[in-house]
């Protein structure tokens, strides 16, 4: 047998072996309620300086994030800023946070979804500022107990929320199955606004790998059940044709009473097609990066530090900060 041909047969010998795997535990856990984050951190100004600082400082806050003593001028929400997989409250939001924060919002910046090894949460938990990597289900639950823990410290009926990546569709979890959106009575909604930048809104082909990957699960291998062990449960929710991506978008999808505003890339990698972010609904704003702003190449991880679509975040909040057009690079 060549080399080949072994390695072959020992990826389908422990991919096949993990359809049993989930017997190790019988039902996911549920998450922990979500601590408060420690000292701020500075600002930074692009995405990889933020990451090796959380690394190295994790649990930081994004500066003017998380005063659970602020509270909201007259007919402003406070913000929540959901970050994405792998990523942290601080290296998501350490340029949006306090651009809000200096506007006069209260803004409030969590780490969620972060579970052990036995739970699906894959190898990146080694990384001390890796969270996101629980089921959507699980850190959905957990990101609204969060959210009303704001709501009940600022005094507000309901919050706006900007997202990145994985967070758009925790939110849209915690929308449609734990109560942060009631469709017959809009009054009800925990939540106002909705900024969503790069969703996963369609589930990602991760540039064609998680499509095969797909392929080879409706064949019937569970290599997806391999991978979540391997990545983690909520990166694998986000894959094309997912159970979870199918129920997330059957039955209602958009609800009365929410302003959608969603911004993707033409340069993204990591959701792909790009426009599969997009909801394509009524009263939904949709908006590539690159129509609004041809200098901006902002790839999936570099739209947090864009200063367009740090503009555009703060006029879909406000209604009335004009898009800010600047030169900004791919992946640096």
């Amino acid at each position: 047998m060549t080399r080949t041909k072994l390695w072959v047969a020992v990826m389908i010998a422990v991919a096949a072996v993990t359809v049993a795997a989930p017997a190790v535990r019988a039902a996911p856990k549920t998450l922990p309620t979500i601590g408060n984050t420690g000292q701020e951190g500075p600002r930074q100004n692009g995405f990889w300086d933020g990451y090796l600082y959380a690394q190295v400082h994790p649990n930081s806050a994004p500066p003017g994030a998380n005063d659970f003593g602020c509270k909201p001028k007259a007919g402003e929400n406070p913000v929540v800023l959901v970050h994405g997989t792998y990523e942290d409250a601080y290296d998501n939001w350490a340029a949006v946070a306090p651009e809000l924060a200096a506007s006069g919002r209260c803004v409030f910046a969590p780490n969620y979804g972060r579970t052990d090894l036995l739970d699906k949460g894959g190898a990146g938990t080694i990384l001390p500022a890796a969270n996101g990597v629980a089921s959507i289900q699980q850190s959905a639950t957990q990101l609204g107990g969060y959210i009303d823990r704001v709501r009940t410290a600022t005094g507000s009926a309901k919050v706006d929320v900007v997202t990145h990546s994985q967070g758009g569709v925790v939110v849209r979890q915690w929308m449609k199955a734990d109560g942060g959106a009631n469709a017959s009575d809009p009054d009800k909604n925990k939540i106002g606004k909705l900024v969503m930048l790069a969703p996963p809104n369609h589930g990602t082909t991760l540039d064609g790998l998680a499509w095969i990957g797909r392929q080879i699960n409706n064949a019937g291998l569970d290599v997806m059940g391999f991978y979540a062990w391997l990545y983690g449960a909520g990166p694998i929710d986000q894959s094309v044709g997912s159970p979870f991506i199918k129920q997330l978008n059957s039955g209602r999808v958009i609800y009365p009473g929410v302003e959608y505003t969603i911004l993707a890339s033409r340069y993204d990698e990591v959701v792909t097609p790009y426009d599969s972010a997009f909801l394509r609904y009524p009263g939904v704003k949709n908006i590539t990066i690159q129509n609004g702003c041809g200098k901006d190449w902002s790839d999936h991880l570099t739209m947090v530090y864009s200063p367009y679509v740090i503009s555009v975040v703060k006029g879909a909040l406000d209604g009335t900060t004009a898009p800010v057009c600047k030169q900004h690079g791919w992946l640096v």
